[in-house]
């Protein structure tokens, strides 16, 4: 069984307060991914290139794990791009640039060598194609994970609506619950969303943490305090690939299981940012992230007496 990663294959352009980079290789999917990979090896990708994209990096996929024969390559065209700045604080940032290129004809291919999914990771893409692979599917997953922004709610609200009713779990930060549900408190946000369809609710607040829903069940997870944040492009999905992933090697889909990912999960976000695109989150040891996650285990865990 496997591990069905659905997504963006990009180009981006970032400046931070810290920097700026040129063209640089990015993506929902291609985090995603490369974060599920250091958990399970039978990752599948789908997506879509121009023939500008180099095909060292598709290499570089498959040498992670990652089976290929989901991403279509367009000759003539160029892959999608995004150009973006990050204020001081790294929490807000403004586009600068977006060109959609191959996306604007994107027709998600699920070949036959794809249909024992077992796990479904849809990344951040327009809703109607995160349904169609739903549907392309001929068995329904054990578990199907979803994540989304605010464009679409904005853009494109009765097709994100259709696609979240079939979904186990709905990634989403917070103002994005809010803007969904337009409720301020989050409690009351995600008792909304979770009528629309989800089981699961995963609210990302950045630097404050992660909070899981579950009918009346609460999880909350805390982001580890960083010296260096260089770069936040991608750790949404670091974090969502992480989770996935976690659940995947373990195959354990149960509420107490789904908190350990978010454990995982946030310490692969939290590598994620150390560098600008790739570069730290492609380059890890097993170490390194066993000692990522207990240093969040030793973040709040504590002994107390009540009196």
């Amino acid at each position: 069984m496997s591990l069905v990663v659905v997504g963006t294959v990009a180009f981006d352009a970032i400046e931070t307060p810290f920097g700026k980079t040129d063209k640089i290789i990015g993506g929902a999917a291609t985090y995603s991914g490369t974060s599920a990979a250091y958990f399970t090896k039978n990752i599948k990708l789908v997506s879509v290139v121009g023939d500008d994209f180099p095909l060292d990096m598709i290499g570089e996929f498959k040498r992670m794990g990652m089976a290929t024969d989901g991403l279509q390559i367009k000759n003539g065209q160029k892959t999608f791009f995004w150009s973006g700045r990050y204020h001081v604080d790294m929490n807000t940032r403004d586009t600068l640039d977006t060109q959609l290129n191959v996306l604007l004809d994107f027709d998600p291919v699920i070949p036959d060598s794809y249909q024992d999914c077992e796990f479904l990771m849809l990344s951040n893409l327009m809703p109607q194609l995160q349904k169609k692979v739903i549907e392309r599917i001929h068995k329904r997953p054990k578990l199907i994970v979803m994540d989304t922004m605010n464009f679409w709610m904005e853009t494109q609200w009765d097709a994100l609506m259709d696609t979240i009713k079939l979904v186990d779990v709905l990634t989403v930060n917070d103002s994005e619950a809010r803007q969904l549900t337009h409720e301020y408190s989050l409690v009351k946000a995600a008792q909304k969303i979770l009528r629309m369809g989800p089981k699961y609710l995963i609210i990302k607040k950045g630097e404050h943490g992660a909070l899981l829903f579950h009918k009346d069940q609460v999880f909350f997870a805390p982001a580890l305090p960083l010296e260096d944040v260089f770069d936040p492009t991608g750790a949404g999905d670091s974090f969502a690939g992480g989770f996935i992933g976690y659940l995947a090697q373990t195959r354990d889909v149960s509420f107490g299981n789904m908190k350990r990912g978010i454990i995982y999960g946030s310490a692969m976000a939290s590598f994620c940012v150390e560098k600008f695109g790739l570069e730290r989150l492609i380059a890890l040891k097993q170490d390194e992230i066993d000692e990522r996650v207990q240093e969040f285990v030793d973040l709040v865990q504590f002994d107390i007496a009540l009196v």
